[in-house]
């Protein structure tokens, strides 16, 4: 479960910090969170049942999450260069239509290195040092599905599509936060994400229902131990998650600021539910 989430989250981090516009400090928080969840994976895996690829894997994703940290906190200085021309286009705007020049500080224009020069401390962090520990990742979660057993393709499915599932709404929550951090932040980087939930669901729920599936806990063909209710409950979750990623996607359309705190706050509620969706139908399939 860890290395899956550290894996679907580094995926989803890069997902976003590939377009160059998100600030540093994004970054270094779900590089430092993931490489927390790594760690667990490995530790975990140690204590309860070793698997010599997928510990292997989820050493290698925290070391790569941490040489992504250390290399993106070294090359701080050079800044985000999508960032920064989305700074200069905001502020021309104003000067436009206010006749109100903004004064670049001297020290600005020489680490930028001017208009559409090359920053003089160095090249910015690279967006696929972030793919690196997600495809690391992959490999651990492709033998933990193999060594789960029973029908390998279905267990590669579950195993690779939950990472997925679980990372893109873990960090849908965070990218959402930071917009109170970056509130220049474009609005597309959280529809883009809430957008692949809204493809994903879908892909997790399908792998879920296939045989043996969700349901075979309907039909009493699997006993949940609770009387089929934590089939019904794992329904209801599947259900009310995309009706959230729906409403998110509409909150979005909003023009007003406030509509991103809205979207926020239901892809907290989106988080639960999602997480209820994949663990409640391990902790009953895994039985059998």
């Amino acid at each position: 479960m860890l290395l899956q989430w550290a894996t679907g989250g580094m995926l989803f981090c890069w997902f976003t910090t590939r377009h160059r516009i998100v600030g540093l400090g994004y970054g270094w928080l779900l590089r430092g969170t993931y490489f927390c969840f790594a760690a667990g994976a490995f530790a975990a895996g140690l204590a309860f049942g070793s698997d010599p690829i997928r510990e292997t894997a989820s050493a290698g994703v925290a070391i790569a999450c941490l040489v992504g940290l250390v290399v993106s906190i070294i090359r701080k200085g050079a800044g985000v260069s999508g960032q920064d021309a989305e700074f200069d286009r905001r502020s021309e705007r104003v000067a436009a239509m206010t006749g109100i020049d903004r004064e670049v500080e001297p020290d600005a224009v020489a680490v930028r290195g001017g208009e559409g020069g090359e920053s003089t401390v160095g090249p910015e962090f690279n967006p696929v040092l972030d793919l690196v520990p997600a495809m690391i990742g992959m490999v651990g979660l492709v033998a933990a599905a193999i060594d789960a057993g029973g029908n390998t393709t279905v267990a590669l499915l579950r195993t690779l599509i939950g990472a997925a599932f679980i990372g893109a709404i873990s960090d849908g929550m965070l990218l959402g936060h930071w917009y109170l951090v970056q509130p220049g932040l474009p609005r597309r980087l959280l529809n883009e994400m809430v957008t692949a939930l809204g493809w994903l669901w879908p892909l997790e729920v399908g792998a879920l229902l296939l045989p043996t599936g969700m349901i075979s806990v309907w039909l009493g063909d699997v006993d949940d131990g609770w009387g089929g209710l934590l089939g019904w409950m794992w329904g209801m979750c599947a259900i009310t998650t995309i009706v959230l990623v729906l409403v998110t996607r509409a909150a979005l359309k909003e023009r007003y600021y406030s509509a991103v705190m809205a979207a926020t706050g239901l892809l907290y509620l989106a988080i639960l539910t999602a997480f209820g969706t994949d663990i409640v139908a391990r902790a009953v399939l895994d039985q059998t």
